[in-house]
């Protein structure tokens, strides 16, 4: 029953990681104490979408082709963000499409 239960806390965490920064943060904190394996995977995956949101805003800066790469990026980012929440309701731990291997990398100290 224990294990149910860390099992079910496990996947919320990893659940909690897509919705937003706000969301990130809270998932982080949560999973601070006991650093499951499977939440700590999805943190990461989550992580790397943010990181790559800001960077597509700061690209958004540049006049027309910014703007052409900033709202590609968007649908992208959303298409990914959906992608890591079906992975973590079903369990799995696979990478983000695109970029999930490269946010395995730098990120795995987290």
């Amino acid at each position: 029953m224990e294990e149910s239960v860390k099992n079910e806390q496990d996947n919320s965490i990893a659940i909690i990681s897509y919705l937003t920064l706000i969301g990130l943060v809270i998932a982080f904190v949560m999973n601070n104490e006991k650093k499951q394996p499977f939440a700590r995977y999805h943190i990461r995956q989550s992580l790397g979408l943010n990181v790559t949101g800001i960077a597509l805003g700061l690209v958004n800066v540049i006049p027309i082709l910014g703007w052409i790469i900033s709202i590609i990026g968007v649908f992208v980012l959303i298409y990914m963000n959906i992608m890591g929440i079906i992975n973590a309701v079903n369990r799995k731990e696979k990478p983000l499409p695109i970029l999930g291997k490269q946010y395995e990398e730098w990120f795995k100290s987290v």
